[in-house]
């Protein structure tokens, strides 16, 4: 008998992960304010932020779900030493492409297995992403076209839709692009006896 898996997470990409990997769980999204919680990750680095959050969604759901593997998740977007956050509108989001034009920058995807209040698991996939160089032109375009769904994601880019003609090289795996690096997760899952191995 396997044990029941809770996603923290309200993630459409994320419960569409584990949906089309065949899971069964459901999904609670966490009570938590992400901003207060990064005010003391300071001087962190970006994967130290991204599994700070993830356990802090884990630990939030799992107060309410005794016995149960709860999942959480969390992406960082970086740039050298600076943390990228979704856009509050389509201006900052021009500039935060402007930003990474002709640069490479790193998504971090951390997820973290909680039971009970206590860490089962922990980790970060990486993938590095070349943005090739933007004109204004074009970046005034492209957020013309795709519009309010820019604001939606970390770097104002949905790879799957027309964010891919932002690159012109990529470094990791579709998952951890999208947030939660689903091989290492089932793997574990498994050595849990939480999923049929």
């Amino acid at each position: 008998m396997t044990i029941p898996l809770v996603l923290a997470s309200s993630s459409p990409f994320r419960r569409m992960l584990m949906n089309n990997a065949g899971l069964t769980f459901e999904h609670q999204a966490a009570d938590i304010d992400e901003r207060e919680i990064e005010k003391d990750l300071i001087d962190a680095d970006p994967e130290r932020v991204a599994l700070v959050l993830a356990e802090a969604k884990a630990m939030d759901v799992a107060k309410s779900r005794p016995g149960i593997f709860v999942i959480g998740s969390d992406q960082t977007m970086s740039l050298g030493s600076r943390i990228y956050h979704k856009a509050a509108d389509l201006e900052e989001a021009k500039a935060n492409l402007l930003s990474l034009s002709g640069k490479t920058h790193r998504l971090n995807s951390a997820v973290v297995i909680v039971r009970d209040g206590e860490v089962v698991w922990q980790y970060v996939g990486h993938a590095d992403l070349t943005m090739r160089d933007l004109s204004p032109a074009f970046v005034d375009h492209y957020v013309a076209r795709v519009g309010p769904d820019v604001l939606k994601s970390v770097g104002s880019y949905q790879l799957e839709g027309e964010g891919i003609q932002l690159f012109s090289a990529i470094d990791g795996d579709y998952f951890t692009i999208v947030g939660l690096p689903m091989l290492a997760l089932l793997q574990k899952l498994r050595e849990l006896g939480a999923i049929h191995g």
